[in-house]
Formats: structure tokens, sequence, C-alpha cells
């Protein structure tokens, strides 16, 4: 076997399906996949930690809504003794109870006034008296309240934030996408190359061997060194284009303990098996019917929609007269030192009662309120339809893409191909003297870079594809 046919041999290796020398020196064991980026980044990413405590946040504010609804005990004491004289000696005290019904509250209280000054109206015996009663809003708070509706808000604000942290997280896992696919192409492209060089490498000492025995010119022997140097120095540069790819896909891992985690110099990507997976129509179409009410824009404008119509029913509301009425049936404690009183005389003959009333005569405040509610209502309605046909759109723009590089992709695997059969060719004709090596080269090169440009299609199809997910506002 001659040099010519023996580097035709390792040619053919370098261009069929091959497993890299690093692979095969590692094994699969350092593969990094899409899998064990995910796993990472979603379990320690500060980022995405920190957006999970969005949720945290909403329910936090409900808590706070739900406090309004908080049991309320009050008592106060005031004494006053000056010379012979007591003034007074007064103690109020009140549990306030709200109930979600009605916006009622549920009262009972314990009242003592004594002492020569007290004024009349409020003086109560020795024993004090107690009462029990209700506060009831007959008009403007019967239906809703402010603090119904404050606690409303707070829940439909739930979604709103759930909404937010989708759409924060889908994002932050698109940049990790998009920089491991460009790790890749990265890597590939250094392979590649690192090959060309290989085999550069490999006929300039054959040539060179020839040159000695005289059976080449020295001229070819020159060539095929420039050649080897060349491809060196391009190889130099896809090497810090790797490295730096690296550092950049590094950004997205964190270990459990939330230190940086840096990919080892070993790690790979994952070999595609299959670089095109097109979606099919029933794919698209189920992305495009989720993303109606899935995507995380969308999401978050139900969300406001739903905190509208609370706040339009309170408008309404507010629209009514104010018309509380409230009622106590009072009792005189009886053995007031005892340490549990013996005996309570409620009944219908002691009672306190009163209402309140209060009506703007023109309304203009709560009426301008509600319209500007409703402007609000409005402008969501529009933005809603806008939004979800920029998002069908830019689905399906994203699909054509897809289309697009898949058929850019067959037509480049057909072209190399040809350019092998081409290359073979010039390989056969100057082993028979009839072809030069500056041709050879020539056709090798391009091979090369049609390999590099494949894997280049094939990195920007993975994107798109991952692009085309996000833009459905769901993860790939």
């Amino acid at each position: 076997m001659n040099k010519l046919n023996f580097i035709f041999i390792v040619f053919c290796f370098f261009f069929s399906p091959y497993l890299s020398a690093q692979e095969k020196e590692y094994g699969a064991t350092n593969t990094f996949t899409v899998d064990d980026m995910e796993e990472l980044l979603m379990a320690n990413h500060p980022i995405v930690k920190q957006v999970n405590l969005l949720s945290e946040t909403a329910k936090a504010q409900v808590t706070q809504a739900l406090g309004k609804f908080d049991p309320t005990l009050n008592s106060s004491f005031k004494n006053k003794h000056f010379g012979k004289t007591d003034y007074y000696n007064q103690w109020n005290s009140e549990l306030k109870i709200p109930l979600w019904l009605a916006g009622a509250d549920l009262k009972i209280a314990y009242d003592r006034n004594v002492g020569d000054y007290t004024n009349p109206q409020s003086r109560t015996n020795n024993a004090g008296l107690s009462a029990i009663g209700l506060s009831i809003p007959l008009g403007q708070g019967l239906i809703v309240d402010s603090r119904r509706n404050t606690l409303q808000q707070a829940k439909a604000m739930i979604s709103y934030l759930e909404g937010e942290k989708i759409k924060q997280i889908n994002a932050i896992w698109f940049q990790a996408l998009s920089d491991y696919w460009n790790w890749y192409f990265a890597y590939q492209q250094y392979q590649l190359l690192l090959e060309g060089v290989k085999l550069a490498d490999q006929r300039f000492k054959a040539i060179s061997e020839q040159t000695t025995l005289g059976d080449k010119p020295v001229i070819d022997s020159i060539e095929a060194s420039v050649v080897v140097k060349e491809r060196r120095i391009e190889l130099s540069k896809y090497e810090v284009e790797l490295k730096n790819a690296k550092i950049v896909l590094s950004n997205h891992l964190w270990n459990d303990q939330q230190f940086p985690v840096e990919l080892p110099d070993h790690a790979i990507p994952h070999k595609l098996e299959d670089p095109v997976i097109l979606p099919d129509n029933s794919v698209i179409e189920a992305l495009l019917d989720s993303a109606k009410i899935a995507h995380p824009e969308m999401i978050k404008l139900a969300s406001k929609n739903q905190q509208l119509l609370f706040e339009e029913r309170y408008r309404k509301e507010m629209l009514k007269p104010k018309f509380n009425v409230s009622g106590a049936l009072i009792s005189s404690r009886y053995g007031f030192n005892d340490f549990v009183p013996p005996q309570y005389d409620f009944n219908w003959h002691n009672y306190k009662v009163g209402f309140e009333f209060a009506f703007p005569l023109f309304i203009r405040a709560e009426r301008g309120k509600l319209k500007e509610v409703r402007i609000k209502q409005d402008q969501l309605r529009f933005e809603q339809l806008a939004t979800e046909r920029n998002i069908y759109n830019e689905v399906v723009k994203k699909y054509n893409d897809l289309n697009a590089y898949s058929k850019q992709i067959e037509l480049q695997s057909i072209n190399i191909s040809n350019q092998e059969l081409l290359l073979r060719g010039e390989l056969n004709k100057f082993e028979l003297g009839e072809s030069t090596l500056f041709v050879v080269n020539s056709r090798e090169n391009k091979l090369i870079e049609m390999r590099i440009k494949q894997e280049k299609l094939v990195t920007d199809y993975r994107k798109a594809l991952a692009e085309l997910y996000y833009k459905a506002g769901t993860k790939f």
C-alpha cells in the first residue's frame, strides 16, 4: 500500500460517521448533555431560586390581606383620683370579629365607667355592662367591601406572579440552551479542523518521503508544509472559541452549595443521533392552543383582567349610599368580683341601636373611578388581542425557520457527498500524476468548510427549535 492510498483510507475514516478520539479516551461518562444542564440549572441556579420566591411573595400578600379578617381585641383603662374625689374610673374592652358575609362585624364588649365626674351617658353601675351585637352595612359594602376586594386582588396576584416566574425561568433556560448549542458548534468545528490538521500532517510526511526518494517534486513538500501550518493557525483560533464557549456555558452551572461550577476540559457535548427533529403540524397546533392560555404573558394579562373585574365590582358597590346599622344586647354583669360571672341578663329590653347614612349627591369621584377601571379593561382587552396575535406569528415564524433549516441541512448533506466524490476522484488523479497537490488541498479545504457549515446549520436549527418552544411560552 503506497502513502497516498494510506492517506485516502484515513480521509474516508475521517469523513464517515465517527467517534472522536476524545470520546474514545474518556467514554460516555464525560458527555455533558442538555438533561445534565437542566438538572443543574433548575436545582441550583441562583436566579431560578430567586424567581421561585415570587410565589412566596404572592402568598405573603394574601396572608396580609387575610389579616383584615383577624379578630381584634381592644382594651383601655383610665382613672383619675385627686384629693378625696374619685373623678372617673373607666375600663372599656371590645372583641371585634370581622365576618366574611355581608361585610359585618361581630362585637363583644365590656364597659365599666364609674366616678363622680363620669359622663352620665356612659356611666355604668359598679358591676359594669356587657354587650354583644352586630354592625352590618346595608348599602355600600354589603356585596363587597375594601377588605374583601383587597383579598381577591391579592389572590389574583398569585396567578400574575406565577406567570412572571414561568416567563423568567423560560428566558433563563432558553439562554442556557443557546449557549449549549454554541458550545456544541465550537466543539464540532474544532474537531473537524483537528482531523484536517492530522490529515494535512500525514500527507506532508508521506510527500516528504516521496520527495526524498525523488518520486515527487520538492515544491509539493513545501506546499504540503504550508497547508499544515495554515490549518494549525486556524485550529488555534477555534481552540480559543471553544474555550470561550465553554466559559459562557459555565455561567449557568451551579452546585447545591451555590458555588459556580466549571465544565472540565474533558467534557464534551452530546453527539446528535438525529440532528433534525422537525415538529409536525399537530405539535405546532398544540403549542398554539396551549399558548392562548398557558403562555406567561397571557397568564399575566388574564390575572390583570381578573383584578380589574374585582375592582369594577368594588367601584360599582361604592356608588351605593353608605347605610350602616348596628345593634347590641346589653347585660348588667352580676358578681363582678367573682372569677367566673354567675349570670348574664341579656334580654330584648336592654339594647343599643344606631345607624349611619351618607351619600354624596353627585358621586362624581366614584363614577370617575369606575370609568377609569372600565377604560383599563378596554386597554387590557386590546393588549390581549395584540399579544395573542404576536405570539401566534412568532411561533409560526420560528416553525418556518425550522423548515428552512431542515431543507438546507438536507441539501448540505447532498453537497458534502458530492464533494467527497470530487475529492476521491482528485486523489486518484493525483496518484496517477494527472492532478496537483494544490487542487487536492483545495478540494479538501472545501469539504472541511462544508462540514463546518453543516454543523452551523444543525446548531442554528437546534437553537431555532428551542426558540420555537420559548416563543410558545414553554420549555423544550
